[in-house]
């Protein structure tokens, strides 16, 4: 079987970076003024909107309390209220950007759920298309991802300030 080689550039300043400690969700709020470099589109009330640095598909957008906490029950009514109008406002945005046509929504709460980081819940809102799981990750196990994050923040963040 022929290998088959994929061209990632942008992978390797995650390859060779040393491993930070801690949440990198709440060093994006501490670090107020990278908010470009971390792809932080959004600072609410008390959560805030970031872009995913590996994305399952363009556009997969992270959506987080402010305060460091674990689990779902923590979350307080504010932060359950403004969680809820920041998916409504970011699908409304991923629509009229990206022209979204539907939309996986999901919590993984724990490691044995699947969460990578699962010392701060997150919510992930990840844009789907008709045709968008095509033969790359069905026989290849590789995802392409059309776009920059760089470029796609650029995007985003004037519809999130507007």
């Amino acid at each position: 079987m022929n290998k088959k080689i994929v061209w990632a550039p942008w992978r390797i300043d995650y390859i060779t970076a040393p491993k930070e400690e801690g949440c990198f969700l709440c060093r994006y709020l501490e670090e107020e003024t990278k908010d470009k470099e971390n792809f932080l589109l959004y600072r609410g009330k008390s959560m805030f909107i970031t872009l995913n640095l590996y994305p399952y598909n363009n556009g997969h957008i992270l959506i987080a309390p402010n305060r460091h906490i674990k689990d779902f029950e923590e979350l307080t009514s504010e932060e359950e209220s403004e969680s809820m109008q920041l998916i409504k406002k970011t699908i409304k945005i991923l629509k009229k950007v990206l022209k979204a046509e539907s939309f996986n929504l999901g919590v993984n709460i724990g490691k044995p759920a699947g969460a990578g980081l699962d010392s701060h819940i997150h919510f992930h809102i990840v844009p789907r298309w008709i045709g968008d799981t095509n033969f790359m990750p069905v026989v290849a196990d590789t995802k392409v991802i059309s776009q920059s994050l760089k470029e796609l923040y650029n995007q985003l963040k004037k519809e999130f300030e507007s």
